[in-house]
């Protein structure tokens, strides 16, 4: 027993400190990386909580801040690439995409918040402090802007779009376009994140800037929502049908016997004063030939029940196929054609992409034309402003779980530039919005066998400054990005020069004196 005892005793070892110590950091490390990443799991994605990406970053940030740069960057790498894994099956299976283009979204993407990170603490490093708090959210701005004008999905990723539904938060996109709000819920946690690392300087300076920025963007939205415009007498109606997933034909049976349901739909809601109808994208198919089983009966019940009928279809002619949108106007036996400018690469490889805007007649002014994927695009939608449009009717076609996510980005198109948006997606959501991004009616697509929206047409609004000046919030952050490196060699080069002044003063001490204004620790100045 004597023997077991000793035994246990000897083979029983104290922990050293610095090992204590590396085993807390590596678990706090470990730990802010999972704090950060379930909340961008869940203020991120199809589906977003939108205040959580408020605080996303800053477990990550607290911890990164305070380490190596190759630790910093580790920890935000894992961070990213763990919250935004939960789109690799959305972009795999729901979307189709190959696997190396998938894996280069998800891992480009977390190697760009991991440099911005360290980015931040590279800057904080060298006492810039205010810049620190502002890098991330700058160059985060940099990089949506720069992929939206570079890829063929337009602006379709930015963290702006978490939050549509907060609306005095979102009124921001009427002066910056969404890239003042990405800016807005990056800037509060990194500036949280510098203000709590212990003895930085200058953190009055930071706390003053971000709350007066945040204080600002907010008392804005309020005050933009209270000018908010009313209603109009007329009304919208959004209509759609449960079938297969590709359109029909209407040479066909079912694609008459389809037809037949909505026109019933049509005849029901007109009856309620509606003034405009939006049917969603490739409902049918059609040609030159059985495109009249199509119009002759939408002319005819235009004409008698004083409603805009719009349509979404596949129309062929002359040898090519368009994804289009042909709006019924009443009174009017030549319809309006509207061609899809921005089609999806890959799934509408088939089809030739329009080129022109259509604007038509409307209730209090003229409405634009759009189909699904057009509305990702903040030009487009501003060109249409500029051009008069008080509106814009969206026949679209979602993917069922990103339904929200769709009709969303739809909603900040027109708080961008002050238009109502009327979107109606099969496998989506029915969307009817003002142009301050409330949202008037509001359904699923699947809610009955035909769906329908019916509200009151929101009144025109003034043009926005985003409509007016475009993308000059997303080129300020990129010139200041542009300007970090020099930024970065004067804090150096001043840095040098205090060290040496230092290295001197103690050099010619007998005995050596502390130097408080001028001591630069080794590690500011790398």
């Amino acid at each position: 027993m004597k023997t077991s005892m000793k035994t246990t005793t000897t083979m029983t070892a104290p922990v050293s400190a610095p090992a204590m110590t590396a085993a807390r950091r590596l678990a706090a490390a470990v730990a802010a990386a999972m704090a950060s990443a379930l909340l961008f799991h869940l203020g991120t994605g199809l589906r977003p909580h939108p205040w959580l990406i408020w605080l996303a970053p800053l477990p990550v940030l607290s911890v990164a801040l305070r380490r190596s740069a190759r630790a910093a960057f580790a920890i935000a790498f894992i961070a990213w690439l763990g919250g935004e894994s939960q789109l690799w099956g959305y972009f795999l299976g729901t979307l189709d995409m190959p696997p190396p283009v998938v894996a280069s979204i998800l891992i480009g993407t977390a190697l760009a918040f991991g440099l911005a990170v360290v980015g931040t603490r590279t800057l904080l490093v060298r006492r810039r402090t205010l810049t620190a708090a502002c890098f991330l959210p700058v160059t985060w701005v940099g990089l949506e802007y720069l992929l939206s004008l570079t890829m063929p999905h337009g602006a379709w990723w930015s963290l702006a779009y978490t939050q549509a539904d907060l609306l005095p938060v979102l009124q921001t996109v009427s002066v910056t376009g969404p890239w003042g709000v990405t800016f807005l819920v990056l800037l509060v946690p990194s500036a949280a994140a510098v203000l709590l690392v212990p003895g930085v300087a200058g953190r009055v300076r930071v706390a003053t800037v971000a709350v007066t920025l945040l204080a600002v963007a907010l008392g804005y939205g309020g005050w933009h929502l209270a000018r908010a415009p009313g209603r109009q007498p007329g009304k919208v109606a959004l209509i759609a049908a449960d079938q297969p997933d590709d359109p029909i034909s209407l040479a066909t049976p079912a694609g008459r016997d389809l037809l037949d349901r909505y026109l019933a739909r049509v005849r029901d809601v007109a009856a309620n004063g509606v003034r405009v109808v939006v049917i969603p994208e490739k409902v049918f198919a059609a040609d030159d030939s059985s495109l009249r089983v199509l119009s002759e009966p939408m002319v005819r019940l235009a004409a008698q029940r004083k409603v805009d009928v719009v349509v979404g279809l596949v129309l062929t002619r002359g040898g090519s196929a368009h994804n289009a949108a042909i709006e019924f106007q009443a009174g009017q036996s030549r319809p309006a054609v509207y061609h899809k400018r921005h089609l999806i690469p890959g799934a509408e490889d088939d089809l030739r992409p329009g080129d022109e805007p259509v604007l038509v007649p409307g209730p209090a002014g003229e409405w634009a034309l759009a189909i699904c994927k057009d509305m990702d695009f903040p030009t487009l939608v501003r060109d249409y402003r500029r051009r008069g449009a008080v509106g814009v009717l969206v026949p679209a076609w979602d993917f069922g779980s990103d339904g929200w996510l769709h009709s969303r980005i739809a909603v900040t198109r027109g708080v961008e530039s002050g238009v109502a948006v009327a979107r109606a997606a099969r496998r989506g959501d029915l969307t009817v919005s003002d142009p301050t991004g409330r949202v008037l009616g509001e359904t699923r697509s699947d809610a009955a066998p035909i769906a329908a929206v019916v509200t009151a047409l929101p009144s025109p609004a003034a043009p926005t400054l985003y409509a007016k000046l475009g993308d000059w919030f997303a080129w300020a952050c990129l010139i200041a990005l542009a300007a970090a490196p020099a930024s970065l060699r004067r804090s150096h080069d001043r840095c040098t020069v205090e060290r040496n002044a230092a290295s001197a003063a103690n050099a010619s001490s007998s005995p050596p004196t502390r130097h408080r204004s001028t001591t630069v620790k080794a590690s500011d100045c790398t």
